[in-house]
């Protein structure tokens, strides 16, 4: 098949094109800066779906997998913002993949829909506008695509890995932590976790397959006291990571939250209502037996 990828020069798109191409399919990737590698360089937040529609012609796929920064802080309100970096550009997106006659998507997601799903009593669309824009956006992509194009939801967790120089927007900042001579803490609960070569092959799959269903991705499980005691053992500073107690980590956010509100910000996960999720055990059913280790590794190895 030929599969056009959007976001083609980050770390997942990197490797969902890797994985393609292993398995003889044609890709062309697109982003919004030039990189080795990029065929189109096209801001998807400006185009048009006549423009998106002349490149994805003669195409069978599409895979969107472009990063959005969730915890960036801003002015009141953030929903408009937030749509407009969604899930505006993904509707316009697949109406063009429709038009001009795919039969295939992906679009990586967040592993917080699959939650909002599961506990609806966690109420995470309505308190968190990053979640919010991700259920939309999963379903204008599948609206806007039509019958006749299933559009796949992988709801990513933390995803380890590496690309080059391309990392998770995340890890910097937490190498950084975790190389320092600071304590480290970290809450009850604990997270999925998933290596990026495991998303690419996800990805290819329902490509393959043509299959429209969501799908949680993750290949270990871990509390959040083991995920940090790996990235430090990585990070070549290995040391004991203390329980950071509860009501802790409720009065951090809460304060967190009502500083931001009092400046009139907000961030997409909404720090106020953060604990609910640092305290939670967000566990996926493991889509392989892949160990992280090699994953977590080549994420925070020193370079």
């Amino acid at each position: 098949m030929k599969i056009f990828v959007v976001g083609g020069s980050g770390l997942i798109g990197a490797h969902v094109g890797a994985v393609l191409r292993e398995r003889g399919h044609e890709v062309t990737s697109l982003a919004r800066t030039a990189r080795d590698g990029v065929d189109h360089v096209l801001d998807l937040g400006a185009a048009s779906v006549g423009e998106l529609g002349e490149r994805l012609q003669g195409h069978d796929g599409i895979v969107y997998a472009a990063r959005t920064d969730e915890q960036r802080p801003l002015r009141k309100p953030i929903l408009p913002a937030f749509r407009r970096d969604m899930v505006e550009p993904v509707a316009r997106l697949f109406t063009a993949a429709r038009t001009a006659g795919l039969t295939r998507g992906v679009v990586m997601g967040s592993y917080y829909t699959y939650f909002d799903r599961l506990h609806p009593e966690w109420r995470l669309a309505e308190r968190h506008t990053y979640i919010r824009c991700r259920v939309e956006q999963a379903a204008q992509a599948r609206t806007a695509a039509g019958p006749d194009l299933p559009v796949a939801v992988i709801e990513l967790p933390f995803v380890f890995g590496a690309a080059g120089d391309r990392l998770p927007n995340w890890a910097p900042a937490l190498e950084r932590w975790a190389r320092s001579a600071t304590p480290m803490l970290a809450p009850a609960g604990g997270t999925a976790a998933v290596s990026v070569r495991t998303v690419a092959e996800m990805a290819a799959d329902a490509l393959e397959s043509a299959d429209g269903s969501d799908l949680p991705a993750a290949d270990e499980n871990l509390t959040w006291r083991d995920l940090l005691a790996r990235i430090a053992l990585a990070a070549g500073r290995p040391r004991p990571v203390r329980r950071l107690p509860g009501g802790v980590v409720r009065a951090a956010t809460g304060l967190g939250g009502a500083l931001q509100a009092l400046g009139g910000k907000e961030s997409g996960v909404n720090v106020g209502h953060a604990a609910g999720l640092f305290l939670a055990e967000l566990y996926v059913e493991p889509a392989t037996g892949r160990d992280l280790g090699g994953a977590i590794r080549e994420t925070f190895s020193p370079r």
